[in-house]
């Protein structure tokens, strides 16, 4: 059923109430049917973001393949993650290939024909905490394909026979919906170098593989996308089909004296409580060198947690009194977060030189 112009009109007029806080004062609109055509309008759009192609159209399959589709699809994200490009800060170079490789395909197919065809597999390795399940996020919320979250319970299964099933329905199903991401993260969680696995694992991977290999002699818009802390225990067949590798390396200086400022900022509040800062954020971001985006995070709550635990006492002291004391949090200083440094030492300075060195040696073009 479609909106008339006029209803449609009313709907944004009430959304716009709704969101500035109007609706028991509108000029123009009974409150009621501001809700009603405001609720009618969300249901909408709540609609284009679920809908996909029914099951029932997913030709060729049996009974048993609708009910694995069926798994497999409770990993589709139904709604955006809601993670911009702009919201990585730094990953600049991780961020222009993984646009390379996903995104200009989709847009401007006519460029990515013939020797210029879109690379099928994309591996993303690096660090714990570097920002890559951040960048398939972005991807899922930028590029608008089909999103596949997979991880390794979704494709591992304890029935005989079922795990390659359901990678070959994964597959299957990313072509029904194209065009399609498939994201994998730990990938060395299923994909580990083979010799004395069990028969099952082996020939889930060998699938795998041979549904790689079909991607990459097709023209459908279906890409992989992988994500790995351990890339060197990773098959070595796997990573030929993964044919862009890319580094998402430790921030920079730049990138970590961004990320600081943005998590703590000389103003900010939460709850109707204010947090003020006066940081050294240059000096801050030299002696996190090493550093992951995940640990920087972390010293900065931490750090803004120091002022928040002075006043507990308080709080507890006039629990049951109606006069509760304005809440008034100390200043976050450059001496906090140094203390905070102190305590918490970095998760993954000392893997970097292995990640070189890998890279070195298997490093794409």
């Amino acid at each position: 059923m479609e909106l008339s112009y006029q209803s449609m009109k009313i709907a944004h007029q009430a959304r716009e109430a709704f969101e500035i806080h109007e609706i028991k004062n509108h000029p123009i609109l009974n409150q009621l049917i501001v809700l009603q055509y405001y609720n009618f309008y969300r249901f909408r759009i709540v609609l284009q973001e679920k809908l996909l192609k029914p099951l029932s159209g997913f030709y060729g399959m049996s009974g048993e393949m609708r009910e694995l589709a069926a798994i497999i699809s409770k990993d589709i994200y139904l709604h955006s993650p809601d993670v911009r490009w702009e919201d990585i800060i730094g990953l600049e170079d991780a961020k222009r290939l993984v646009k390379e490789a996903v995104v200009y395909p989709i847009k401007y197919p006519q460029l990515f024909t013939g020797i210029l065809s879109p690379w099928k597999g994309l591996l993303l390795y690096g660090p714990p905490g570097t920002g890559k399940t951040l960048l398939a996020k972005a991807v899922a919320t930028e590029c608008k394909t089909t999103f596949f979250n997979i991880s390794a319970s979704s494709i591992v299964s304890k029935w005989r026979g079922d795990s390659e099933k359901l990678v070959r329905v994964l597959f299957e199903l990313a072509r029904y919906h194209a065009p399609s991401t498939i994201f994998l993260d730990e990938l060395e969680s299923v994909m580990s170098q083979r010799g004395g696995e069990h028969e099952g694992s082996r020939r889930m991977k060998t699938e795998l593989l041979v549904r790689m290999d079909g991607l990459a002699k097709s023209n459908d818009l279906v890409f992989l996308l992988a994500a790995s802390n351990l890339p060197w225990e990773l098959d070595h067949a796997m990573l030929r089909r993964l044919e862009k590798r890319i580094l998402v390396s430790l921030p920079s200086s730049t990138a970590r004296q961004a990320m600081i400022s943005d998590w703590l900022p000389p103003l900010s509040t939460t709850g109707g409580v204010e947090l003020r800062t006066e940081l050294d954020y240059e000096t801050l971001a030299k002696e996190m060198d090493g550093y992951s985006g995940s640990d920087i995070r972390l010293v900065c709550k931490e750090a803004a947690m120091r002022p928040v635990r002075k006043i507990f006492d308080a709080l507890e002291s006039h629990l049951d009194d109606s006069n509760m004391p304005a809440i008034q949090l100390e200043t976050v200083t450059t001496a906090d977060l140094r203390e905070v440094i102190s305590h918490t030492k970095p998760s993954a300075r000392n893997l970097m030189d292995r990640f070189t060195a890998w890279e070195r040696e298997y490093m794409s073009v």
